[in-house]
């Protein structure tokens, strides 16, 4: 008989070596990012309350611990890249600012967001100055490698912000859609990945790769960023609140989307969906309408070919650190 236990530690197990990656992988870099944006003056005090705030809560480890990692994994100096993590984490959080004015999101998980504490006008003005910070510190942090290294490093994140850039428009069109197709919205979510890829590709360029190298690693970042999106796409299907402002201002989940697929629940999901006011009892129909069309098995099931693709991926790295399939393999569980 299995032991109904054994899951759940192992979960945590899992959770907790990630956690110990995380701190040891990023943390100097998260720091440094943190330090950089206080030591300017900020005249204006609502900005100031902002990015205090901002500095409460946000705790972006993955994108510099990916950078670390990556430069390891092909015979680099990870020491070399906290600099670039940092700048790269400024950037980023800018994006997370203004995806969230975009999509109207004024809370995530248990806290406001800039957008939903300090409106639009601040939010956007946050945004921008931690993108001049973090440019100011990637083009300083270019100057300490090569040419042809800084060169490959610019091009891959001018690569990556046209193609969030491009991701965020395109999915606007995916907004009050009920007749989204599968493949569409996947080639979406890879877009929207591509963050996730510039890190590895660029921890790989720092560390000395191969062609072959830096292109395998950005390979594996783009799937491992499209399951951490795919992820949160389950979450959001089962959670009441997350689920009602996607359905009112974002793209649907994957599993709603599949479920408005099957004959079986289009016209009753399309119904609740179509519907003024929705309630929470629409919410918990939707619950069962999503299993019903086993929505969230198929999800599983795409995710874990995407797990399987870049677990070949990583086959392919000559000194392949363990901690990056550590981080893919706890996207089974997270």
């Amino acid at each position: 008989m299995k032991n109904k236990s054994q899951p759940t530690s192992k979960k945590e197990e899992m959770i907790k070596e990630v956690r110990k990656i995380m701190e040891k992988r990023g943390r100097k870099a998260l720091e440094l990012a943190k330090e950089s944006i206080f030591k300017e003056n900020i005249q204006s005090k609502e900005i100031r309350e902002a990015l205090k705030y901002f500095m409460e809560y946000w705790n972006d480890l993955a994108r510099p611990s990916l950078i670390n990692l990556c430069c390891e994994a092909v015979d680099g100096d990870p020491e070399v890249t906290v600099s670039f993590g940092a700048a790269i984490t400024l950037i980023c959080g800018a994006t997370d600012i203004h995806d969230d004015i975009i999509d109207k999101s004024k809370r995530k998980m248990s806290h406001l967001t800039i957008f939903g504490k300090f409106g639009e006008d601040i939010a956007l003005l946050l945004g921008d100055y931690l993108f001049f910070k973090g440019f100011s510190i990637l083009n300083k942090s270019c100057k300490e490698i090569s040419v042809e290294k800084a060169s490959r490093v610019r091009r891959v994140l001018e690569n990556m912000l046209f193609e969030m850039g491009d991701g965020e428009a395109l999915e606007l069109r995916f907004r009050n859609n009920l007749n989204v197709e599968l493949q569409e919205y996947l080639s979406l979510l890879k877009m929207k990945a591509a963050d996730i890829e510039a890190c590895a590709r660029i921890g790989a360029i720092l560390g000395g790769g191969s062609e072959k190298e830096v292109d395998v690693l950005g390979k594996y970042g783009r799937m491992l960023g499209t399951i951490f999106i795919l992820r949160d796409d389950l979450a959001d299907a089962f959670d009441y609140e997350e689920l009602f402002h996607r359905i009112k201002h974002e793209s649907l989940p994957l599993p709603l989307i599949l479920t408005l697929k099957n004959p079986e629940t289009k016209a009753e999901t399309q119904r609740i969906i179509c519907k003024e006011k929705i309630k929470k009892e629409d919410m918990d129909i939707l619950s069962k309408l999503i299993s019903k069309a086993k929505a969230a098995t198929k999800v599983r099931r795409i995710i874990n070919d995407m797990y399987l693709t870049a677990c070949s991926y990583l086959r392919e790295i000559r000194c392949m650190n363990k901690e990056l399939k550590i981080l893919l393999d706890a996207t089974t569980f997270l």
